[in-house]
């Protein structure tokens, strides 16, 4: 079961970088991934949240998170709005939503399109982990990786 609390928003950059470099089909077949339906927009691109977030993991962690490692598209749609990016659900899920909530929940508990300036500092505040400079992989506190060494 993958946790993502060591992903920062340095290793989802780092995770669009290399879907850039390789193209959206090439990136997906790569990692075993199929379209989720989160798109994770970013400078213009739009990008399939759950394989870019499993990419990022592998990036802090040194394991990728598979597809069947998500409770859903809304889990990856969450986490990357925390790190301060631009998500749009996936259609079936704001359907889902749409039925599972009460009127009263709704009209008390406004939908907005992204981040809040809050969560926008607290990601900019974020401090960036040491990497390795050979594999960019996060180092443990020993400060020496667990790969190169």
């Amino acid at each position: 079961m993958a946790t993502f609390s060591s992903v920062t928003r340095r290793h989802v950059l780092a995770a669009l970088a290399e879907h850039d470099e390789r193209g959206a089909e090439e990136f997906l077949a790569l990692y075993g991934f199929t379209p989720s339906g989160g798109v994770l927009q970013h400078e213009g691109r739009g990008y399939d949240a759950r394989a870019v977030l499993g990419v990022a993991h592998r990036y802090a962690t040194g394991r990728l998170a598979t597809a069947e490692e998500f409770h859903g598209d809304l889990q990856a749609v969450e986490i990357l709005r925390r790190r301060g990016f631009e998500v749009t659900e996936p259609p079936s899920a704001r359907r889902t939503a749409a039925r599972t909530t009460t009127p009263r929940t709704r009209a008390s508990a406004p939908r907005t399109s992204g981040p809040t300036p809050a969560r926008r500092a607290a990601a900019a505040r974020e401090a960036a982990p040491a990497l390795c400079p050979t594999c960019s992989m996060t180092l443990p506190a020993t400060g020496v990786c667990d790969f190169c060494a």
